[in-house]
């Protein structure tokens, strides 16, 4: 048997969430099934820590596809001509990406369509290339994978999809994740927040996240409770944050929200263990693996009531709807000021997290692509 694979997304220090996916799923998959022979398509050089197996042969395909107008020539061009040519068993795309033309089955994971409801949210040429294109992969998948059952829904019920022809694969906690010991925290409060306590948000910093609102709610919990927390944003900035900083300077929070960009994996476990609470509201979200995360490093949660998030966070977060400021800025209160709280939804957490691992995604995953090559 033969699977080829799209790992363009598998970027040495560059990963993201569906760059995680991608890793830690295809490394489970290659391993566990050694008489599968896997074809991974790189778009540029790649790092050899990513060929998990023997049983796997890297190609590099131009054009680096990081544009719409590359998107389209790298997966429509270049990539059906390799399929065409290597006729394999499968095409698994783990970004939702297919190749129309192909001659093989194939099987995209699409995470969520949060362009479709919030196109404003992406670049606009980016925005376009989606909404034209994902319906039509989603029509000409012989399978698809997504990562909750929110996504499931809101795929099968947009695009007019089968539910049946739907797989739920979660996505899975990354080991790093862990909690952090009393002095490691006091190192990092020093490190990241001038040795003050701090909500923590963790993901990259793009619009849909609702940085905005995040920081608004924040500005208000100042106000309230004249206090020395802080909000630190660890992650990527991606575009579109000129208005955040703005705001910040407007609402008197500068110096009081700090934003660390990119960090190691053990600096954003360190960040993340640390906390206070993960303060992680975006009105959109597929799935939403920073919730997990802050299971498995036991920090409590506040998260939105919208899409995905509850089925993840179960009864592990406090809810508030991402829109009401003030809303949130309770939640933020209630966790200062209740000690019990932050431990019950600590506890709630450990049996939430463990219905989360990368053993059961990869597992998951392999079930779907079994399906989608015997449909």
């Amino acid at each position: 048997m033969q699977i080829v694979v799209n790992t363009r997304l598998l970027l040495k220090n560059r990963l993201e969430g569906i760059g995680w996916f991608s890793y830690q799923t295809l490394k489970h998959i290659t391993k566990k099934h050694k008489d599968v022979h896997f074809v991974f398509l790189f778009d540029r050089p790649f790092d050899d820590e990513f060929i998990f197996s023997d049983n796997i042969t890297p190609l590099i395909v131009g054009p680096q596809a990081r544009h719409p107008i590359l998107y389209y020539a790298w997966f429509h061009v270049s990539i059906k001509h390799v399929l065409n040519r290597l006729e394999p068993d499968l095409f698994l795309s783990p970004d939702g990406f297919l190749s129309p033309g192909a001659k093989c089955k194939q099987l995209p994971v699409i995470h969520d369509i949060n362009f479709l409801h919030h196109p404003k949210d992406s670049k606009w040429l980016t925005a376009k290339y989606y909404n034209h294109y994902f319906p039509r992969y989603a029509r000409a998948a012989t399978r698809i994978a997504t990562v909750s059952e929110y996504s499931k829904k809101d795929i099968s019920e947009n695009y007019k999809i089968d539910l049946n022809k739907i797989d739920v694969v979660y996505n899975g906690i990354n080991d790093f994740f862990k909690p952090v010991d009393e002095f490691k925290k006091i190192a990092t409060r020093k490190k990241f927040a001038n040795g003050c306590e701090y909500f923590v948000y963790v993901g990259s910093v793009n619009p849909r996240k609702n940085i905005t609102t995040l920081v608004k709610a924040f500005a208000e919990f100042k106000k309230e409770k004249n206090s020395k927390i802080k909000l630190v944003v660890a992650g990527p900035a991606a575009w579109g944050m000129s208005d955040t900083y703005a705001m910040i300077k407007a609402a008197g929070v500068e110096g009081e929200v700090i934003f660390t960009n990119r960090l190691s994996n053990e600096d954003m476990a360190l960040v993340l263990g640390s906390a206070l609470a993960m303060t992680f509201i975006p009105y959109y979200e597929g799935f939403g693996i920073p919730l997990v995360e802050a299971m498995a490093a036991e920090v409590p949660i506040i998260t939105s009531n919208v899409t995905s998030l509850p089925e993840i966070a179960g009864d592990a977060a406090l809810l508030v709807n991402p829109k009401e400021i003030t809303e949130v800025k309770n939640a933020m209160v209630k966790i200062v000021q209740d000690e019990a709280l932050r431990n019950s939804l600590i506890e709630k957490g450990k049996l939430q997290r463990e219905k989360f691992s990368w053993e059961k995604s990869g597992d998951l995953l392999w079930e779907s692509i079994q399906k989608t090559i015997k449909t």
